[in-house]
């Protein structure tokens, strides 16, 4: 079937950045569900998109829609016609449905559940409409479907959008498709760079083309290209000026999507603010302003990196401009950070008692006092140590730099308990605390910032939990989430064997009480989550693990992995029907105690005597939590459980007997456990 190429861009006013590189994101896949839906064949689709537009191209489009020829089964015969065989209102309603006169139904047999039944079908034949009809309406779909965070509405219009739109360009095979939308009607011309070349540019309806023409206009329309243009231009100045440029990747993936045609300009800043915080000014730049810090020798520079949006013929009066913007607020910095000083830490944290903390879950000051409180369950810790950096984690809130710039909570703390003297384990843990921020942030790296942040977060959960501010879906404005893999990671990471079950029972004891189960069902699902889509453990081994259990975090996460090693091994099949079939035979069955040997036939006889042989070494194994070796020890029973099963009736009819062999499973089984539920294991 013949095929063309489909441009399509929406000009606006300035996009925000977060907006746009979503935007982008998620239109190949809006677009293609569309041109599904309209049985529309394609080739490859590719998204673009800069501040002032969001562009779609679509290659190989065929021209028309796929024909149908299908067969279309209606309702019953029985009741699609009477008794004389005159149509009922349910054939004459299909045939319309269809498009097909009633008397070209015919009767099809189907198959059910109680056997074949007769059923009015048709045929149904409808060529495919040509694709130049269909484009309008897919095309104002595609734009109303775009998941905006914020829309508006302007000049009276009833249709909203992320900013004012200016222009569309829809172009197929080279021909304009009439479009109308927000008060603008569709054409072939575009626009370039709102100061450089802002007159209308006429294209030819090609992607290659349009990137070509919007260059000329300064515009650099694909955000892969403006990436690359702004890292040569850091690298540029990086060598002119003698500095180094500080790694910032959320800066710089924010930037990408502010500039149209990026160029990088150096300007400085009197050395006198290094005095402060290197944090502050990094938050002052890069908050507000946009702008990259810079390193000498390591150390923060007093240069900076602002990546203009346009060329200019005066370099110097781009430079002069941020200087002052940045001076001014570094200034404000300057005089917050030493209004701080004035007052202690303690002194601030008595100020939390006037700070909200969540409706229903008191004040800072009482989660502080909450989190203290978790100190004896961490014996790792000096227990002293941790109420004192407790007593300080959250103190810097009513600091006027943290007022100012609230991505320093912690940092500022930290900075604030060294400058008065405080141990320095507890001045890194007040910062600590708080990681990791995100998914790729680091873990704390003392263990009083691991322990603080555990408790912080279990205190933080159960209270949520508590209020039944549960996540849906993707709501989860408390970021309960976060805060659950953050506790599963830090416990992993250091190795520590606390009970989750204990932290969650402690912290819901001190929110006022609350269920823990369904706030442990949410830790196992998020660390089901860490093992098999952060660790890639097969989902199987994994659940057999955590159904077992997975109070212990490290000791689940070792359990998990040594079942996927086995999993890994040839033999992985059969040892895994063998190990199921003794987990599965016990379901329901309710056995205790050790079997009698006296009463063993040849095959049982030969099953005990082969599992006491290796029960001692397993038991000293799984005492060392090395499972992959205790696991290998059991693999080595497992010819005798084949022969077992082929020789032996389980369920034999003398009760007696019966309780016996399942002792004898059972006495296996509760060692099986100890490493996994096998019967969750996908063995065939």
């Amino acid at each position: 079937m013949p095929a063309a190429e489909l441009l399509f861009e929406i000009g606006t006013e300035e996009i925000p950045a977060g907006f746009l590189a979503r935007a982008i994101a998620e239109l190949p896949a809006l677009a293609q569900a569309r041109l599904a839906a309209a049985r529309l064949e394609h080739g490859e689709i590719a998204a673009l998109g800069a501040p002032r537009r969001l562009t779609l191209s679509v290659k190989g489009l065929a021209e028309r829609q796929a024909d149908i020829s299908e067969t279309v089964t209606g309702p019953p015969a029985s009741a699609a016609f009477d008794k004389e065989g005159k149509p009922t209102k349910a054939a004459i309603g299909f045939a319309a449905k269809i498009g097909v006169p009633v008397e070209a139904l015919t009767t099809v047999e189907v198959a059910g559940p109680k056997g074949k039944a007769a059923y009015v079908a048709a045929r149904r034949e409808q060529p495919g409409a040509p694709t130049r009809s269909l484009l309008p309406a897919l095309l104002a779909d595609l734009l109303r479907a775009i998941p905006w965070k914020k829309s508006m509405r302007w000049a009276g219009l009833e249709e909203s959008f992320v900013r004012p739109v200016h222009w569309i360009v829809a172009i197929y095979g080279g021909e304009v498709v009439p479009l109308a939308a927000y008060g603008v009607k569709s054409g072939r011309e575009t626009r370039g760079h709102r100061f450089l070349a802002p007159d209308p540019i006429a294209l030819d309806g090609t992607l290659a083309g349009y990137q070509a023409a919007l260059r000329q206009a300064f515009v650099l329309v694909d955000p892969a290209v403006r990436r690359t243009e702004i890292e040569a231009e850091l690298a540029r100045v990086q060598r002119e000026a003698g500095v180094q440029v500080k790694g910032d990747p959320e800066l710089l993936a924010e930037v990408v999507n502010l500039v149209e045609y990026p160029k990088a300009v150096v300007g400085s800043f009197d050395d006198r603010h290094l005095e402060i915080p290197p944090e502050v000014i990094v938050s002052a730049m890069r908050g507000h302003q946009r702008y990259f810090a810079t390193e000498r020798d390591g150390k923060l520079a007093s240069r900076f990196v602002t990546i203009a949006g346009t060329l200019t013929r005066d370099l110097e009066v781009v430079r002069l401009g941020n200087q002052k913007v940045l001076a001014s607020r570094l200034a404000d910095a300057r005089f917050f950070f030493d209004e701080d000083r004035k007052t202690s830490l303690e002194a601030k944290a008595e100020k939390l008692a006037g700070i909200a903390f969540i409706k229903g879950l008191g004040t800072m000051q009482d989660k502080v006092g909450r989190i203290a409180g978790f100190a004896p369950l961490f014996p790792m810790v000096d227990e002293a140590k941790l109420r004192r950096a407790a007593a300080l984690c959250k103190a810097d809130l009513p600091s006027k730099v943290v007022g100012e710039f609230p991505d320093l909570q912690g940092v500022m703390g930290s900075h604030y308990a060294r400058l008065e003297g405080e141990d320095e384990s507890v001045a890194a843990a007040v910062l600590e605390h708080y990681l990791p921020r995100g998914a790729a942030d680091r873990l704390p790296a003392g263990d009083l910032g691991a322990a603080l942040g555990i408790a912080d977060r279990m205190d933080t959960l159960a209270g949520c939990f508590k209020l039944g501010l549960v996540p849906t879906g993707s709501n989860d404005p408390y970021g309960l989430r976060r805060a659950a893999l953050a506790v599963l990671n830090i416990l992993a990471d250091r190795d520590w064997h606390v009970s989750l079950v204990r932290l969650a029972i402690f912290a819901a004891e001190r929110v006022g009480g609350a269920d823990v189960a369904p706030l442990l069902e949410f830790m196992s699902t998020r660390l089901r989550g860490i093992l098999v889509d952060g660790r890639g453990l097969a989902a199987d081994c994994v659940d057999a693990a955590l159904t077992a259990r997975f109070d212990d975090v490290p000791d689940a996460v070792a359990r998990a992995t040594a079942v996927a090693h086995l999993r890994e091994r040839p033999d992985f099949e059969p040892l895994g029907i063998a190990f199921k079939r003794v987990a599965n035979i016990l379901k329901g069955a309710t056995v205790a105690g050790e079997p009698d040997p006296t009463r063993f036939a040849a095959a049982e006889a030969s099953l005990w005597n082969r599992f006491l042989g290796v029960r001692s070494e397993v038991e000293r194994l799984l005492g060392q939590r090395s499972y992959d070796a205790a696991l290998r020890e059991l693999t080595s029973i497992k010819p005798n459980i084949d022969t077992f099963f082929d020789e032996v009736l389980v369920m034999d009819p003398d009760p007696s007997v019966r309780d016996n062999r399942l002792r004898l499973l059972g006495s296996i089984a509760n060692t099986f456990i100890r490493i996994a539920d096998f019967r969750q294991l996908a063995v065939k």
